[in-house]
């Protein structure tokens, strides 16, 4: 995905290469969550790695206690993990360092930066940000691009959280646009991300 790619370039210079390959990989599996009759429970396995800049961040600490169980089976279904979809994630991200490395991009590590981090996700995906609307009771966000209506999809832990500005993943549409992997930004990222698609575009930053 060419927005993905970007990411990851941009991720170069932001000195978060190692963490955004991470999400990368994550971003590339259909879920990494399993899906459970009882919706309560993976809320409350959710909130165990639930970081408050959004989903990207928390998919970084998944893949930390992943790793820190030592890629355990019994780890994942006790946190409502898909342990096939992680290890699918481990291959994939392994493939994607060595693309990095042949391309001579830096493998660095922000450690616990997630500034860097959501700059990093802005590069690459800074068409899809969107403003959460003034006076909005019911977590009405519009796109920056065309000012359609976009909510926040029940799966994200930014789910009824509504920050101010947000960038998503990707839109899934049912009654209503769902923005699927949302992440907090700065408004102030997105002139720095892409000034020719942003010099144009009134942000408001400061409207409430």
């Amino acid at each position: 995905d060419p927005m993905i790619s970007k990411m990851i370039i941009a991720s170069d210079q932001l000195g978060c290469s190692e963490e955004i390959i991470t999400v990368s990989a994550i971003l590339s599996v259909q879920s990494i969550w399993i899906s459970v009759k009882g919706q309560r429970e993976l809320d409350e396995a959710k909130l165990r790695f639930a970081a408050a800049e959004g989903d990207h961040v928390t998919f970084l600490n998944v893949y930390k206690g992943f790793l820190q169980s030592n890629k355990s089976s019994k780890w994942c279904h006790k946190n409502f993990i898909n342990y096939h979809a992680m290890k699918k994630v481990l291959e994939v991200r392994e493939q994607l360092r060595r693309i990095a490395q042949r391309l001579g991009l830096a493998l660095k590590s922000c450690e616990n930066d997630t500034q860097v981090l959501r700059k990093a996700v802005t590069a690459g995906f800074f068409a899809n940000a969107c403003r959460l609307e003034p006076y909005s009771h019911n977590g009405m966000y519009k796109t920056i691009r065309s000012s359609q209506e976009v909510y926040i999809h029940p799966s994200s832990v930014l789910f009824r959280v509504n920050p101010k500005w947000v960038i998503y993943n990707s839109l899934v549409s049912t009654d209503r646009q769902y923005m699927r992997n949302v992440i907090s930004i700065d408004p102030s990222w997105l002139r720095e991300a892409a000034p020719h698609f942003y010099q144009q575009q009134p942000l408001n930053v400061n409207r409430h």
